[in-house]
């Protein structure tokens, strides 16, 4: 199975999407990079 990597926007480091984002309750996601500590709140996806 082919990993999805995902790229901080901060230090361009990149990482396995399910290690960097979180999902909350209402259908949004939280990105948090292990890198350099970026923190992308309330991001809205397809569902939400």
């Amino acid at each position: 199975m082919n990993k999805i990597m995902v790229r901080c926007p901060s230090c361009l480091d990149e990482r396995n999407i399910e290690s960097v984002l979180t999902a909350q309750s209402n259908q949004n996601v939280i990105y948090e990079c292990p890198n350099c500590r970026y923190v992308a709140k309330n991001i809205q996806t397809s569902k939400g």
